[in-house]
């Protein structure tokens, strides 16, 4: 079956769960790429980056089609992430200045004809497909508004999230139920607005062998803070950096440090120097930044949804040593920690490693995907898999 089993992961490294997975998958001997359509500044691995950069023209249109058919004609199994196929969707760069009937060419009329094209041309060529949701691809701010006190729609900018842009979202769900085999989200809020056959997965970007346990400093007297917002908003960085002037008002010893705008790199070296990691604390679950420090020993404070945690793995929440922390109650947890549970925190590190290496590792991670691969394929191909 490794053999006649031919895996792209497309179109984004989005968070590295793409790169994480194929890496453990080839690690299990099976032929698997990854094919980004634009790299952005993180600048996860790719096999392949297909445009230069993200700018709609004839050109990276035609980059696009010829990546997407040769794919189908190369590759039995594809999988998706972040909700998305190679074909375009419905959106447009927000960051361009582009004419309306540039956008109306492309929104109205392109991309709605092409949206999931080579899902369903996968479909019909009886390859496996997979589609893996992983944040803002499915979550929506209807749902969120209606059920969460505390949620990302509640505190980003106007218009990031918009009616529209729910609607679209369920559309594509909607599609993808029809046409993907298998569907995935490493959320556990985003299997209340997925389909029911929808399974979780564990962030599977952080491979425990490269990411050695470092642990905390001996010396404690000035705590090192690490918040790495993608989004400040989102992440709800204002929150936190309140906390922040509180905790230095009363003459609490710390320092902090924001990671922005580098590259993932960059970023991991950076990351080393930290004792506590504030993640987010607003979207309800910790994102695979949390999973990277603590693989490497460092404690992680973020928000977690309880609501949402039945959604995961038996035993995963039980286990978790994430620190939990609403917008309203960081203050207090953040003083607790430095102060007088401050000599807990090399431990917590400790349980984070444990907890990464149990629920976090790619290869088995990758195991159980493989599994549903084959399942599938042999479903698709009886002749050829029992041969």
């Amino acid at each position: 079956m490794k053999e006649r089993l031919k895996i792209l992961h497309a179109p984004t490294t989005v968070g590295g769960n793409p790169p994480g997975l194929s890496q453990a998958e080839k690690k299990h001997g099976y032929n698997s790429t990854i094919l980004c359509m634009v790299q952005n500044y993180l600048d996860y691995p790719a096999d392949e980056v297909v445009l230069p950069n993200g700018d709609f023209t004839v050109g990276n249109e035609l980059r696009r089609w010829r990546a997407l058919f040769r794919s189908l004609l190369k590759y039995n199994v594809f999988h998706y992430n972040f909700g998305q196929s190679i074909a375009p969707i419905r959106s447009y760069p927000a960051t361009k200045n582009y004419t309306p009937w540039k956008v109306f060419i492309y929104s109205g009329i392109y991309t709605r004809l092409s949206e999931f094209l080579d899902l369903k041309i996968a479909k019909l060529l009886g390859r496996v497909t997979a589609v893996t949701y992983q944040g803002d691809d499915a979550r929506q701010a209807d749902y969120c508004l209606s059920h969460y006190p505390i949620c990302p729609p509640r505190k980003v900018e106007p218009g990031y999230y918009t009616d529209r842009s729910d609607a679209l979202k369920r559309k594509r769900i909607k599609t993808a139920d029809k046409y993907a085999d298998l569907l995935y989200a490493l959320n556990p809020d985003l299997m209340n607005v997925l389909p029911a056959r929808t399974k979780f997965l564990p962030y599977a970007s952080v491979d425990p062998a490269q990411w050695p346990l470092i642990g905390i400093a001996e010396d404690l007297s000035v705590p090192h803070i690490i918040h790495a917002p993608s989004h400040r908003g989102f992440k709800g960085t204002p929150h936190i950096l309140a906390a922040f002037e509180r905790l230095e008002q009363e003459g609490i010893p710390f320092r902090y440090t924001l990671v922005e705008n580098m590259p993932h790199a960059q970023a991991k070296e950076a990351y080393k120097s930290a004792d506590i990691l504030i993640d987010q604390v607003l979207a309800g679950f910790y994102g695979a930044l949390a999973v990277e420090l603590m693989a490497m020993g460092k404690p992680v404070v973020c928000y977690l949804r309880e609501e949402d945690m039945h959604h995961l793995p038996k035993g995963m929440r039980e286990d978790m040593p994430i620190i939990n922390a609403e917008p309203d109650t960081l203050y207090e947890v953040l003083k607790e920690w430095l102060t007088t549970r401050k000599n807990e925190l090399a431990e917590r590190g400790r349980q984070g490693r444990v907890f990464a290496e149990k629920w976090h590792d790619p290869h088995k991670i990758a195991r159980q995907v493989l599994d549903d691969y084959e399942q599938v394929y042999a479903r698709k191909h009886p002749r050829k898999a029992g041969s």
